[in-house]
């Protein structure tokens, strides 16, 4: 069966709030939101982690801490497979100019939590739908 989040075209497993993003839909998940498309949920993703950043989130040990909290989540190991996956170092200061970064960040969150390799070009596709991250 197709992991939640890809079936939900929400590949980050961003769960419901007041946010509404563009692209969002309704679903039937009680828990997790619904998109258009797997580039909406991405995007989505990539909007929260320009928030983050704005907010000195900066490092994927920053990032991973507050997406995936310790009462909830074995932090520490999604961290590790975040940095191992993406090949950025975990205290790697981050900045808006950091998009190659940001996008093989969000592609290994998204291995994290479907367990399967993200679909590259639609990351970089919700990368192209967004405008508070960008590549130098």
């Amino acid at each position: 069966m197709m992991p939640r989040g890809l079936r939900n075209n929400n590949p980050l497993n961003i769960r419901h709030s007041a946010d509404r993003f563009r692209g969002e839909i309704a679903g039937t998940d009680k828990s997790f939101k619904t998109f258009s498309s797997l580039a909406y949920g991405y995007r989505a993703a990539f909007v929260i982690l320009g928030t983050y950043l704005s907010q000195g989130c900066n490092t994927i040990e920053k990032i991973i801490s507050r997406w995936a909290p310790p009462a909830e989540n074995d932090t520490e190991s999604y961290i590790s497979q975040v940095e191992k996956y993406s090949g950025v170092p975990r205290h790697k200061e981050l900045t808006s100019a950091s998009g190659t970064e940001y996008i093989m960040i969000v592609a290994a969150m998204s291995f994290v939590e479907n367990g399967q390799n993200a679909d590259i070009a639609q990351v970089q596709a919700g990368f192209n739908l967004q405008t508070k991250i960008k590549i130098q």
